[in-house]
């Protein structure tokens, strides 16, 4: 099995769950998904979660988990771990990439900048190469700051409908605030083409509206009248450029589908870190 990147401390006992294990159940969350408040230790290249209070400097983060369980699974593999960054601006908007189409894993789904954590790295250190790789946004030491905003546990594919579960994962949200301002920091994007095909900065007023939207449901709740019919994004083109994209709300509120359709919306676990960071904000 690889290196145990999430650990876990249960009545004091450390255990690496394995890829078939709910980590939210292992750690005695109730029904329904949450989220629930979890003890949590960030250590470099791996996540220690615990059941009780942890020794030394750690934090309690809530804890939510989406995603379909089935016995077939492998045996020997574990829980991966993930960082997204919720990048601020100064004038509190935060940035939205929109996977590219030609991923093999949530293709076309709208996500901050994130992925894996390497062995060696301090799990913040890790999502700002993540944004740095995705978004070619360098912050400047002594020009943000950041606390860890919530977890979330996430299979892929997120419906059996769609198949087994081939990914396993915990993922930690850093909300990382900027000095600059949205303007600013767009004046610096080079986006990886690679990753990702599109770009926004979202408001509160539209991301209170997207972080409502239930998944599991037929259709997204009624629109507020005061919102825009849609926002506006900078989509990537063939040739290296870049063309604006006037991108209808309604995109934004679409729920999971129950098919394996790679349709544009934004992802769950996405909806989840926003609803934490418009706590933050007081929204």
């Amino acid at each position: 099995m690889a290196a145990t990147r999430v650990l876990l401390l249960l009545s004091r006992r450390a255990e690496s769950p394995g890829f078939a294990h709910s980590v939210c159940r292992l750690l005695g969350a109730g029904p329904g998904l949450g989220p629930w408040s979890t003890h949590c230790g960030l250590k470099r290249g791996r996540l220690v979660l615990s059941d009780g209070p942890l020794p030394g400097a750690s934090t309690r983060l809530p804890l939510q988990q989406f995603g379909a369980r089935a016995a077939e699974l492998p045996t020997n593999r574990g829980v991966d771990l993930g960082v997204a960054v919720i990048l601020q601006s100064s004038d509190q908007t935060v940035l939205l990439t929109r996977r590219t189409s030609t991923l093999s894993v949530s293709p076309n789904l709208w996500v901050p900048p994130g992925g894996h954590v390497e062995l060696d790295e301090e799990l913040l250190d890790g999502g700002l190469r993540e944004l740095w790789e995705e978004s070619g946004l360098q912050l400047p030491q002594g020009q943000f700051s950041w606390v860890p905003l919530g977890l979330w546990e996430s299979a892929y594919p997120p419906r059996l409908s769609w198949g087994l579960p081939k990914y396993h994962h915990i993922i930690l949200y850093l909300l990382v605030v900027s000095q600059e301002s949205q303007q600013q920091l767009q004046a610096r994007i080079q986006p990886n083409p690679n990753e990702v095909s599109a770009f926004m900065w979202l408001g509160p007023d539209v991301a209170a509206a997207v972080a409502a939207t239930e998944d599991g449901t037929e259709t997204p709740r009624h629109l507020p009248q005061e919102l825009p019919p849609s926002v506006l994004a900078v989509e990537l083109e063939e040739d290296g450029g870049t063309r604006p994209l006037a991108l209808p709300v309604s995109t934004l509120l679409r729920t999971t589908p129950t098919t394996a359709e790679g349709k544009e919306r934004v992802s769950t676990g996405t909806k989840f870190a926003l609803r934490l960071w418009l706590q933050r904000l007081g929204r």
